[in-house]
């Protein structure tokens, strides 16, 4: 298939002579050259040549070109996208992991794409995230994070990741935010500190980091702020100090 460049765009163009379709879909308009075109090396002729012809999708689930056979797939039916299950390209995959029924994405869970193990944890039921719990990506396990049943987060409080923790974090519940007021990462911290309650936040005064510090200083009860009129980031002091002054007036 000879592609030419047409005017000045380089739009790649297909050569329509030995194309199956110009006997019946050029004739009646339904693709066209530079446009709207299933051989043209151009993922958006591909998209639009689908979109007007979403029966012949079925005719490229098999193509040698990875995009042609990804793009069909968003067409072809569900019974039909089970044969693409182990399709050696994992954007075709990618495909699948967002179309399949939920019940069918078994055997995408251990796919070696992270893009795709994504998406089936973010599919998956509840009831069955804890099959990507220890999954090596912290994207795949973030997602699941995102989604676990409050009870379940547990899990991941100790996750070798930040922003894995700090998702926790966000979603424990507030009795149970002390388990992680001794995260080794301050960025943890000051999400557990946000969430405290001003009683709660009394624990965090003695924490490493001056930002965790301030933000506990900002809410913990007036009777302990006197303790930390000398602590050692002169922000946290001023704080305190306005906080001692406003309650004097």
């Amino acid at each position: 298939m000879a592609l030419l460049e047409l005017n000045d765009n380089m739009t790649p163009t297909a050569d329509c002579s030995d194309c199956p379709h110009r006997k019946d879909i050029l004739q009646q308009g339904r693709c066209i050259p530079g446009d709207i075109c299933v051989r043209a090396m151009s993922g958006r002729q591909i998209e639009r040549f689908f979109r007007e012809n979403p029966g012949k999708a079925e005719d490229y689930a098999g193509d040698a070109f990875w995009e042609r056979r990804a793009i069909a797939a968003r067409y072809l039916s569900q019974q039909r996208l089970l044969e693409l299950i182990d399709d050696p390209d994992e954007v075709v995959r990618r495909v699948l992991a967002y179309r399949l029924p939920v019940d069918q994405l078994e055997p995408l869970i251990n796919d070696i794409d992270r893009e795709v193990r994504i998406t089936v944890a973010d599919r998956l039921p509840v009831e069955q995230l804890h099959v990507l719990l220890n999954d090596e990506d912290y994207l795949v396990r973030n997602t699941i994070a995102k989604r676990l049943p409050v009870g379940l987060l547990f899990s991941l409080i100790c996750d070798t990741d930040r922003e894995v923790r700090r998702t926790v974090g966000m979603r424990l519940p507030e009795a149970s935010l002390g388990l992680m007021q001794f995260d080794h990462d301050a960025a943890v911290r000051l999400v557990i500190v946000e969430r405290m309650d001003d009683q709660q936040a009394i624990v965090m005064l003695d924490d490493a980091d001056w930002r965790v510090r301030l933000t506990a200083a900002l809410k913990v009860p007036m009777h302990v702020l006197p303790a930390m009129i000398d602590d050692s980031d002169e922000e946290v002091r001023a704080v305190i100090k306005e906080r001692l002054q406003k309650n004097e007036s």
